[in-house]
């Protein structure tokens, strides 16, 4: 299979809500996510979660007041999304099937290392969110050191990532993407995450249910990003 293959979610499809299972770093990653997602500002807020998977960041945003609406290209991860209050659109992020403007927060998790162009990923995230509204992020950076421990180590660890999840051609670029952002209307700040380390051997021997993501100097691997749309 080459890497970044699409099948590979459907060969795992079963595995999505293992929480010791391939996708368990994505739970992780989920947590992360939605802690840097305010409540809803308003009644009837819309939260449009890109690449949502099987919908594992749902629960972390549970009573938070959103419309929580998912897009995935995967038919068997929407329908899982969708037990866990997701409401399930089949679409690509390059060309999503959602109106302008019509998201107050746009999460896209783990997906921007996964297209074959950013540009239009980022514009299509950018252009389904209101103004004022928030994007946050998180994906892999393109660098030397994130192929080497985001690919070369952590694909080969289990739990961590599927083996040829990531094609190291389509890691993201932190320049071109706040760019990208920024021709769009929105000022990105970005942060460096990784697992805490006195979680994973814990985990790693099931004294611990999960792994909390830390903040680290540097976005060189796996990074966050969040920032609010205004006037382009």
């Amino acid at each position: 299979m080459p890497p970044n293959d699409p099948v590979l979610y459907e060969r795992l499809a079963d595995q999505w809500w293992e929480p010791r299972g391939p996708f368990a770093m994505l739970h992780w990653l989920a947590a992360a996510r939605a802690a840097l997602v305010p409540a809803a500002p308003r009644p009837g807020a819309v939260l449009v979660d890109l690449g949502c998977g099987a919908g594992l960041v749902a629960p972390h945003l549970a009573g938070k007041g959103y419309r929580h609406i998912g897009v995935d290209r995967s038919r068997s991860a929407l329908r899982q999304a969708r037990d866990h209050g997701v409401r399930g659109v089949r679409g690509d992020v390059l060309a999503l099937p959602l109106q302008r403007g019509c998201a107050d927060v746009v999460v896209a998790g783990e997906i921007f290392e996964h297209v074959n162009d950013l540009p239009r990923a980022v514009g299509e995230a950018c252009r389904v969110l209101r103004a004022g509204g928030l994007l946050v992020l998180d994906t892999l950076a393109d660098t030397a050191l994130c192929r080497l421990l985001a690919i070369g180590i952590a694909e080969r660890l289990p739990g961590l990532a599927p083996r040829g999840v990531h094609d190291p051609a389509l890691l993201v670029d932190r320049t071109e993407l706040a760019t990208e952002c920024a021709r769009h209307g929105v000022r990105l700040a970005l942060r460096g995450i990784r697992p805490a380390l006195t979680d994973l051997p814990r985990w790693a021997a099931g004294r611990r249910a999960e792994v909390r993501m830390v903040p680290v100097g540097t976005t060189a691997v796996l990074f966050q990003g969040y920032g609010r749309k205004g006037v382009v």
